[in-house]
């Protein structure tokens, strides 16, 4: 959460040169040797796309890239239309509708799914200064939530605690892989030295696959996401990236962003994202989103009062949030919470200070503050942050 303000100052110098940030993605190559060798995207010529971004378009047109979450609770769609009026909020869009039953949202008899614009983000893709990304969320044709719609649950949590000033800062680790699934930059036949030098290494033999997570980084500050930092995870081709400490909704609107944003630019390195909890069997860690959970109260003086109370009640309500950090309420997390490997154990809570083998921990500086916030580790790389801030806002401050 600290590396925000490093975030913020490098997004003030991007805010005055754009053309710089378009350019990310138009020549770089990661695929040498055998790496990439099977991916059609790495041999596709990036820069025939730069003649068509040259082209002058209408003044009066605008893209507009709808953005959400499908029947799966963990993978994002998308589709791009052309409008008109500039919108000054994501309220001045229109409804959209797609076909449900193609994402596994809906019936084939009854298809029609709605998008209904949530936020908006620019676009670091498209070449038009007016282009936008727009988070939006979903709803049946009778006008409820879908089923992978936890955005309105949130909202609604939200609502009846604005005074508490809710902050969340959320920490999200993926694996980079080859189109064959095989760790990026692994051995084809084996296993890379163990774990130890490649947490926040450097270096060609402990790092793999810088150039894409700095792009990622510049590409949503770009965007307006509140992003705070980066670093080479434990795992080699394991990353993480943090966004926020932000106020209420927008952490988790960020987080699905800023996941929608580093696929896209992997998909133009021509390598694979995965969110897995797991990915790999054995003495390797995991990959969590870690959630940073704060209120007024935790954050004034004597808070540390206000955060073990909070805690307390995580304590009584832990099977309900295993089922709500991943998408398969719990089953991914199985895999990942063996209580060890920096991980707890599933199946019991425990909290300590400075400590990342339990549920909930309390960073070391804020325990010498007195105040300060809860870092929650038991939610999974693939959860849903709706999901995530919608537990802890409803144990902590709803009492439910």
């Amino acid at each position: 959460m600290a590396l925000r303000c490093a975030g913020l100052l490098l997004g003030k110098e991007l805010s005055s040169s754009s053309k710089q940030v378009r350019a990310i993605s138009s020549t770089a190559v990661l695929g040498q040797g055998n790496f990439l060798k099977n991916s059609p995207n790495a041999a596709l010529d990036k820069t025939i796309l730069d003649r068509y971004r040259k082209l002058e378009t209408p003044v009066d047109r605008y893209q507009a890239t709808y953005l959400w979450i499908d029947g799966t609770g963990e993978n994002v769609r998308l589709k791009d239309r052309v409008l008109e009026k500039i919108p000054s909020s994501a309220a001045d869009l229109p409804k959209w509708q797609y076909d449900g039953s193609s994402t596994y949202q809906a019936s084939g008899e009854n298809s029609d799914t709605t998008l209904v614009p949530r936020a908006i983000y620019k676009d670091p893709f498209k070449p038009g200064k007016n282009d936008i990304i727009v988070m939006c969320d979903t709803y049946k044709a009778d006008g409820t939530p879908t089923e992978s719609n936890k955005r309105a649950s949130l909202q609604a949590a939200i609502d009846k605690v604005t005074d508490h000033e809710s902050w969340f800062g959320i920490e999200q680790e993926y694996t980079l892989l080859d189109v064959d699934n095989h760790p990026f930059g692994w051995p084809a036949n084996g296993f890379p030295a163990p774990q130890g030098p490649y947490y926040c290494g450097v270096g060609a033999d402990r790092v793999y696959a810088r150039d894409l997570v700095e792009a990622h980084a510049l590409a949503c500050l770009y965007a307006g996401v509140d992003f705070a930092g980066t670093n080479a995870e434990v795992m080699p081709a394991q990353w993480e990236y943090q966004v926020g400490p932000s106020v209420g909704i927008k952490a988790a609107d960020d987080l699905w962003m800023s996941r929608y944003i580093l696929q896209r630019i992997a998909e133009e390195f021509g390598v694979v994202v995965t969110f897995d909890p797991k990915p790999m069997e054995g003495a390797w860690n995991g990959a969590g989103a870690h959630t940073n959970f704060s209120t007024k109260a935790m954050r004034s003086d004597g808070g540390m009062k206000a955060i073990e109370e909070a805690i307390q009640k995580l304590s009584k309500r832990h099977d309900r949030h295993i089922k709500a950090y991943d998408p398969k309420e719990g089953k991914d997390n199985e895999r990942r919470l063996v209580g060890r490997l920096e991980t707890s154990s599933i199946d019991k809570f425990s909290w300590g200070i400075a400590n990342r083998g339990v549920s909930v921990r309390v960073p070391r500086g804020v325990a010498n503050a007195g105040k300060g916030y809860l870092e929650d580790r038991r939610p999974s790389s693939n959860c849903d942050p709706y999901a995530v801030c919608d537990a802890l806002i409803r144990t902590c401050l709803l009492n439910e």
